[in-house]
């Protein structure tokens, strides 16, 4: 199982930035989606989940409003619209498979957001 998240970068302050992350070697539409992030010195969070179909989202209260997760099933893809970024979105941010509220089946490598203020 691979996930291949890219997509991040430096962004001011009232920004936005599209995540990416792309899957192989699972079945992805029988996958809940989810991502993480995790900043300096805290622990990790979730930020957005999303069922199989993409019919049903859930977001952190810190993003609701902001970002929004959707995905691709026939491209095996799921992204992050980030809108109206802050510098406490800075972070490194994780796409994964089969995600509870503070773990997950499969994981992918991270990609790095940093909001400037």
């Amino acid at each position: 199982v691979q996930l291949q998240a890219f997509g991040g970068g430096l962004v001011q302050a009232g920004g936005s930035l599209r995540l990416a992350c792309a899957a192989s070697g699972v079945t992805f539409i029988t996958y809940v989606m989810g991502w993480f992030r995790q900043a300096p010195g805290k622990e990790r969070e979730i930020v957005a989940r999303i069922n199989w179909s993409g019919g049903r989202t859930s977001y952190a209260d810190s993003v609701k409003g902001r970002f929004t997760i959707d995905r691709d099933n026939a491209k095996n893809m799921v992204y992050l619209q980030m809108t109206n970024l802050k510098p406490e979105d800075t972070a490194v941010y994780f796409c994964a498979a089969d995600p509870s509220t503070t773990t997950a089946t499969y994981w992918g490598q991270g990609t790095l957001v940093t909001v400037s203020s």
